[in-house]
């Protein structure tokens, strides 16, 4: 199924919720707020949103803010969110399908060139920040 591309104004805030949702394939008003993914985040330090506020931001339909926040990229996608979901809402999904929204319209200008990081800082990272890393700034 191909949906369509575009970053919403705010006025259009339906728009990006459908958007968000068909991509992800999760109902983003099942999420109730609990806060038990943001508990439970590694990266939680390392994002000026937490998780629950990324699923209010896209269940509010403040696609410009929430696009424009580094904490999209900063999801390790560990799936911790998704574990502790008491709802069973798929949080990393939607993380990824506003990523997908980033990344189909170009508004981006970040690249990971992983020939640039020197070998002691490769040698010092995590597996998984690497290859996440490489996932979502090598597009």
């Amino acid at each position: 199924m191909s949906v369509p591309v575009r970053i919403y104004p705010e006025r259009s805030r339906r728009g990006f919720v459908d958007q968000v949702e068909a991509l992800s394939g999760q109902r983003l008003l099942a999420c109730y707020q609990c806060g038990n993914c943001s508990a439970g985040c590694p990266m939680a330090d390392h994002m000026e949103l937490l998780p629950h506020q990324i699923i209010r931001l896209a269940q509010l339909g403040l696609g410009e803010t929430l696009c424009g926040s580094r904490a999209i990229w900063a999801c390790v996608s560990c799936l911790t969110c998704n574990g502790r979901c008491p709802k069973g809402v798929r949080i990393a999904e939607v993380i990824e399908a506003v990523r997908e929204v980033v990344l189909r319209t170009n508004r981006r200008d970040d690249r990971l060139e992983v020939s640039a990081l020197p070998a002691e800082r490769l040698a010092s990272l995590p597996p998984i920040a690497l290859i996440s890393a490489m996932r979502k700034l090598t597009s």
